[in-house]
């Protein structure tokens, strides 16, 4: 199984936010669609959506 990170990090905002997600692909893209309608005040919707789960990364495990 291959988790994958949203990281907001990635991406400018005016709170310079922080936070990372990893875990399984469906999970990490429900939690970062709903932090950045509550915490970044972006719009629901399909448009958000699709633009979270283009933004995924594959987690880079240390060895």
């Amino acid at each position: 199984m291959t988790r994958k990170v949203a990281d907001c990090r990635r991406f400018p905002s005016e709170s310079n936010c922080t936070l990372t997600i990893s875990g399984e692909e469906d999970e990490v893209v429900r939690a970062a669609y709903e932090h950045a309608i509550s915490v970044h005040q972006h719009q629901e919707g399909q448009e958000l959506l699709e633009m979270v789960r283009g933004s995924l990364e594959e987690e880079k495990v240390a060895t």
